[in-house]
This record gives structure tokens, C-alpha cells and sequence, in this order.
């Protein structure tokens, strides 16, 4: 299948087959594709916890409005973003930079000063939502690298993100849970959503050109 094939293909997947594992090198090139995405200079400011312990599971499903595609998936991805940006976050990410480059130019340390300058002295909350935008770049690219693969995906905002902060310790690591994406396989003799059509608004009301 073409991408837009397998886009076509993919939908928020409602009931997930426990009895099924996502095959470790399908999960590998979702992880890699999220990895290598785009985020704002470069900065990556989140991480991506991918739960596979059943007792945590279950402890999530419990504040995420009991969705059973959190226990029944093969892998749940947690996006946790950094809670806000610091001096030290955004040296190590030119750091790392600048030592795989082997290269220091005199407009990236302005870059960088330039950031050091305004982000950490913004407040945490306007980091944060920031941090948790590139985060929603990242769940884009899984969802496609996930489509590209043949395994299922269901997008979730509809958890109490403080308690997921808990169960996973988050705050200690100057994380903010932002976004859930279980991969699995679909239960289709199960699954309302499976077989009815795919509803996207029509190109000429969704896309405009201008010239």
C-alpha cells in the first residue's frame, strides 16, 4: 500500500487484541521515526516512556476513563514533556550538537545564548506548553511511522495527567505527561469504529491556496 493508503487504512482504534505483540523491530522503527522527527531548534524537550508492565497498566487505565486499549495494547507510549526549559537542558542539547558536527560557528553561539537568554526566564508554564507542543510533533510522526507499519494506534488526551505524573514519578524527573499512544492490533469482531468509513473533511474546505 501507498502512505496514503495506509493512512486511509488507519483509525483510533477501539478494542485492541491482548493475545497480539507488536513484533520488536516494527516498535523499533516507530520509536526511530519519533526520534529522528522535527522539534523547535532542535531541543527534543520531551521523552517518550514506553510502558509495557501490566500492574502499571492497570494503574493507568484507572485514571484514563477505564480505555481497555491501555491494558489490551502490546505497548503503551507515554509523551512526557519537560516541565520547563533551563540553562543546563538547552546547553546539553547544542552540546551534543556541536561535538557530532565537530563544528562551532559563531551564529550558533549566538543561537544559543539567545536562548539562554529568554527561555529559562519564561515562565514554567509558557515552557511547558511550548515543550508539550513539539511533544504533539512527535505523536504525529508515530502515528504515521505506526500506519507505515501495519499496527494500530489510538491517540489519548482523556487521562488525569497529575495522576499519570505520579504513578510514573514524573515530576522528580522534570516531566509532564502529555499525550498517550497504545500500539497494537486491532480486535475487529469487537471494534464498533473497525469497518465503518473514514469521515475527513473535503480538500476544498480544508485546504486553501493562496496565491
Amino acid at each position: 500500500m501507498s502512505l496514503i493508503e495506509k493512512l486511509q487504512w488507519r483509525y483510533a482504534t477501539k478494542k485492541m487484541d491482548l493475545s497480539k505483540a507488536v513484533p520488536q523491530e516494527k516498535l523499533d522503527q516507530i520509536l526511530e521515526a519519533i526520534r529522528l522527527t522535527a522539534s523547535s531548534s532542535g531541543l527534543q524537550p520531551y521523552e517518550v516512556l514506553v510502558i509495557t508492565n501490566p500492574e502499571i497498566r492497570t494503574k493507568i487505565r484507572a485514571i484514563a476513563n477505564d480505555q481497555s486499549q491501555i491494558t489490551d495494547c502490546s505497548h503503551l507510549l507515554v509523551f512526557a514533556a519537560w516541565d520547563t526549559y533551563t540553562a543546563d537542558r538547552i546547553n546539553q542539547a547544542f552540546d551534543m550538537t556541536e561535538e557530532i558536527r565537530n563544528l562551532k560557528t559563531e551564529s550558533g553561539t549566538a543561537y544559543r545564548q539567545m536562548l539562554l537568554k529568554n527561555y529559562p526566564a519564561r515562565d514554567p508554564e509558557v515552557n511547558f506548553t511550548h515543550t508539550a507542543k513539539q511533544a504533539y510533533i512527535g505523536l504525529g510522526t508515530a502515528l504515521i511511522a505506526a500506519a507505515y507499519e501495519a499496527v494500530d494506534s489510538t491517540p489519548m488526551e482523556g487521562f488525569d495527567p497529575k495522576a499519570l505524573d505520579e504513578i510514573l514519578d514524573l515530576k522528580s524527573q522534570g516531566l509532564r505527561s502529555v499525550v498517550m499512544l497504545p500500539l497494537g492490533y486491532r480486535k475487529a469482531d469487537e471494534d464498533w469504529l473497525v469497518n465503518l468509513k473514514k469521515v475527513r473533511r473535503a480538500k476544498d474546505h480544508f485546504i486553501r491556496w493562496i496565491k
